[in-house]
């Protein structure tokens, strides 16, 4: 361990190594620490003198305040997001620990390295669906009541935003991607295009192209990013191919 610790909170992407980004795996190679979700460590082939520290999932909050303590008693830290720790991830949570929590940790050398988000890499697998505004909402109500999700659907809706949609369902949540596609049905048309990419990049990607008023919110699940499109939005044929989203630039631009 250094004398002075640091901490570097790291996006992994949405799984492939390759999209990790060659920052990522430098603070990845010389930690001393690598905290994070199970499933995200399981991920990673670390050196036997490396030392795993991972949690479930809904441990947010306790693995920053052990990353801050681990930095600040003199070692080397990797916390680790899956995606973008930014983005519903680790940054906000290790933030609001030094936040909270003893003042020394505020001045401890630590960064937020930005990853390939779940957003980012479905969007590219589809062609260009964020190619104009788009809104990422984020269904989880674990730490927001969903009387916010549900204005904030309907503001998107309202202000003809293209949706991408993080944690849509998950076996203590089922019902709330149903919810938000019930309401979405009464605001938008019926032939708004709509894609759920789920696991992308991984052995078990899947991507299903439907529309609103056809879309079966239960294909859903915590590995899944939903997106649907604005009132812009097509679908842009390729023979056999897999069709692309768009989202054209232009807003009113004619086809």
């Amino acid at each position: 361990m250094s004398r002075r610790g640091r901490l570097r909170v790291l996006g992994l992407g949405p799984g492939p190594a390759d999209w990790r980004t060659p920052e990522a795996d430098a603070a990845l190679a010389r930690a001393s620490d690598v905290l994070g979700y199970a499933a995200y460590l399981d991920r990673l082939t670390l050196a036997p003198k490396q030392r795993r520290h991972p949690s479930d999932n809904r441990e947010e909050a306790a693995r920053a305040r052990h990353a801050l303590e681990l930095a600040a008693a003199g070692a080397d830290v990797a916390l680790v997001s899956g995606g973008d720790p930014g983005i519903f991830a680790m940054a906000a949570a290790l933030i609001e620990a030094a936040e909270a929590g003893d003042p020394a940790w505020r001045a401890l050398d630590i960064e937020v390295l930005p990853g390939v988000s779940a957003m980012q890499a479905a969007a590219a697998r589809l062609g260009a669906p964020l190619g104009h505004d788009f809104c990422a909402i984020s269904l989880s109500d674990n730490l927001k009541p969903w009387a916010v999700v549900a204005r904030r659907l309907a503001c998107a809706a309202e202000g003809d935003f293209v949706l991408a949609l993080h944690n849509p369902a998950s076996k203590a949540r089922p019902e709330r991607i149903h919810d938000t596609f019930t309401l979405l049905r009464s605001l938008k048309d019926g032939a708004t295009p709509v894609a759920f990419a789920r696991a992308i990049g991984r052995a078990d990607e899947k991507i299903t192209l439907t529309d609103l008023r056809d879309a079966d919110p239960g294909v859903a699940d915590m590995a899944t990013l939903v997106i649907i499109g604005s009132s812009e939005t097509r679908w842009v044929a390729r023979g056999a191919a897999r069709p692309w989203m768009l989202t054209p630039r232009g807003y009113g631009a004619r086809r």
